[in-house]
């Protein structure tokens, strides 16, 4: 009640801060009459007026301790935070944990993908009539925004939900996973006709239901962040000087990458908790975040950040409509709207103001340029984390931290500077679509940061065959190389519980692998006796296997974070000068409008559809998937053929790139400065 009380004071002494002088000589002259009235009373009255004063002058401290706060420096502050934690949960906790939340839940890629979409879908579903109510006259933009902080809690809180809702994990089983010679191999059908019900946990029941309440989630992440990016951007500009516009904007929106880039290194700490923590140690599991099957505690990130968005949202509740200075700043503006021979006055009706929006060329090759460059951020900002894991064949936790190395400096620092240039160099908007076209140009050449791969690791029955293995097999269909003289008279089932042998191969499973004693010591499980693995001369105290990932002997991670360091770079110095080229390429009664639609378009045509795009060519790229009872539920991808995978983002970004450049020259081609329109005017009226 007193914090809902505050906000409204705060919004009261906001709207009328700036009538203040007018009443500053008015106070005057009643102050001198009062002190006329007080000589002429006696000292009880005086005694009374003091009583009554005090309490009055407690509430005028207050007051301008809190008016300190009504500037634009304070609705920055406030509106970084907002952006940043959208980053932190949308860009950061959800892509660094897609591939944890398939292999958890047993979703492919199409499906993750989709939920993905779903923050975009109600974005585009949103920012229209968000935008329009929002940006009327009247209406308090900084009441939208706080609502929407709300939504993005609830959602946030709803996205944990699965972790509580489904029983525990287990990683593994708890009997030995070893060969029992003598038995016959144990078909998916037959494992599936002999399941009992204790047996589900074991990862062989159908949790894809789980994708739907994902998916709500992320509508209401998306709903909750259409007024940021919008109404927020607008309010910053609407009470900020033309040349001080862009500042504003370049810091908002290095917050909003620097959110994603926490949530990539916070996530990927959290990742180092086991999942059922609270209950269960790993370590009776044998398990370390080494392992394959090792689920981190994905989920608490986004409990964290639904109590932090209603925090955020309360002081955001008290900003008035407009904030003092803000009438004279917009009468000292000049607009740069592209020039046009038929400007309608007044209020136009929705379709109206499309359509007129839509007659401008600049703003129309704008938002295919944003609808491309949406695209391809949306598409990797998704994937890119699960590309890295399986390409350098690396933990989740240590791709989350090289995204977050790679974002925070690139991603913020290119926002940033892109925001910088365009105050420093004083450029106008036909300038600020030219540094975007040779942003974008430069950019195009580093997607060939994708080509840097790394060949895959040796799996056996699954990239190479198994080591004693006859030569007659080396034909069977990769669905059946599993399965091996070697290992034939074991009775394995499809228990995913991936070892490494000591001749330097991967195994599905120790079973598989034809291991007849298993040990354990500490968090590591030793396997010996392997009748699959071929020992080479070394010491033969070390064990055959070990529950842990094999290392990797490929040495370009390094290459590869080098040039996607200068393709991000690139990519997001183009982020806030194509913003500011938006917002002054239309009539200023349009920017609100202008802006929500841009971003509508940029989601039909780019962010809604990458994720299920590129989903779509990751599961293409899938060379083993985990068996499931359920057919059409499917499961998660195991392993990746990297040099498909590699090969399809690289094009992706590639032609989304090029389409940029297209677009971007498009924009000024096309782009008509009004001072030039002013002057072909004026020629024809004095021929």
């Amino acid at each position: 009640m007193s914090v809902a009380i505050e906000s409204a004071d705060l919004s009261t002494i906001c709207q009328t801060a700036a009538a203040a002088p007018k009443r500053a000589n008015g106070n005057m002259n009643n102050n001198n009459s009062a002190r006329s009235s007080r000589s002429a009373t006696g000292s009880n009255t005086d005694t009374e007026a003091l009583e009554e004063a005090a309490p009055l002058a407690g509430t005028v401290s207050s007051r301008k301790v809190l008016q300190r706060f009504c500037n634009a420096k304070w609705a920055l502050f406030w509106l970084c935070w907002g952006g940043a934690l959208q980053g932190l949960i949308v860009n950061g906790f959800v892509n660094v944990n897609i591939s944890t939340i398939e292999r958890r839940f047993g979703l492919r890629s199409r499906q993750t993908g989709l939920v993905a979409s779903g923050y975009d879908l109600a974005s585009f579903m949103c920012l229209v009539p968000v935008t329009y109510y929002g940006g009327r006259k009247g209406a308090s933009k900084p009441c939208f925004i706080a609502i929407g902080l709300l939504l993005m809690g609830l959602g946030s809180l709803i996205f944990s939900l699965p972790h509580f809702l489904v029983g525990s994990y287990r990683a593994t089983i708890a009997e030995a996973n070893t060969c029992e010679p003598n038995q016959t191999y144990g078909l998916q059908s037959q494992a599936c006709q002999e399941l009992e019900p204790a047996q589900l946990e074991l990862g062989l029941e159908s949790l894809t239901w789980t994708v739907w309440l994902f998916f709500a989630a992320q509508l209401l992440h998306g709903a909750g962040a259409s007024p940021l990016f919008t109404l927020g951007v607008t309010y910053l500009d609407e009470n900020v000087s033309t040349k001080m516009s862009s500042v504003y904007l370049g810091i908002f929106y290095t917050m909003t990458i620097i959110g994603p880039a926490v949530g990539y290194v916070l996530g990927g700490q959290l990742l180092l908790i086991y999942t059922d923590f609270l209950h269960v140690d790993a370590a009776d599991l044998s398990l370390t975040s080494d392992s394959k099957v090792w689920i981190g505690a994905w989920w608490i990130g986004f409990v964290f950040a639904a109590v932090v968005c209603v925090l955020i949202a309360i002081p955001i509740f008290a900003f008035p409509k407009s904030l003092p200075g803000a009438e004279q700043l917009q009468l000292a503006k000049v607009s740069e709207a592209h020039a046009s021979n038929s400007v309608q006055k007044g209020k136009q009706k929705l379709m109206q103001a499309v359509l007129s929006l839509f007659k401008n060329p600049t703003f129309f090759f704008l938002n295919l340029a944003g609808a491309t460059e949406g695209l391809v951020i949306a598409g990797f900002a998704a994937f890119l984390p699960k590309q890295i894991e399986n390409q350098f064949s690396i933990s989740p936790v240590y791709s989350a931290l090289v995204m977050g190395l790679i974002t925070v400096p690139a991603g913020g620092g290119g926002t940033f500077l892109g925001g910088y240039l365009v105050k420093k160099l004083n450029l106008a908007c036909g300038g600020i679509i030219k540094m975007c076209l040779l942003a974008t140009l430069v950019a195009s050449f580093f997607t060939s940061c994708f080509l840097i791969s790394c060949p895959n690791a040796p799996f056996a029955g699954v990239t190479t065959d198994y080591a004693l293995a006859p030569a007659a097999e080396a034909g069977i269909p990769a669905a059946l190389k599993l399965q091996a003289n070697c290992n034939a008279n074991c009775s394995c089932g499809n228990n995913y519980d991936p070892i490494c042998g000591i001749d330097g191969v991967m195994y599905y499973s120790p079973c598989l692998a034809g291991c007849v004693e298993e040990q354990q010591l500490g968090s590591l499980k030793l396997y010996s006796n392997c009748s699959c693995i071929e020992r080479p001369d070394v010491d033969f105290s070390l064990p055959d296997a070990t529950n842990v990932m094999c290392e990797s002997k490929c040495q370009t991670l390094l290459y590869f974070v080098l040039f996607c360091f200068v393709l991000m770079l690139f990519t997001f110095l183009a982020t806030m000068p194509a913003l500011s080229a938006t917002l002054r390429c239309v009539q200023d009664e349009q920017r609100s409008f202008a802006l929500g639609l841009q971003f509508w378009v940029v989601r039909l045509l780019g962010t809604i559809p990458a994720p299920l795009i590129f989903g779509a060519l990751i599961d293409e790229s899938c060379i083993l998937w985990q068996e499931s009872c359920d057919e059409q539920a499917g499961g998660a991808c195991l392993v990746y053929d990297n040099f498909y995978i590699s090969r399809y983002m690289w094009l992706l970004a590639l032609i989304g790139k090029l389409c940029s450049v297209v677009f971007f020259f498009g924009a000024w081609w096309f782009y008509v400065p009004p001072s030039e329109a002013s002057n072909g005017n004026k020629q024809s009226n004095t021929i």
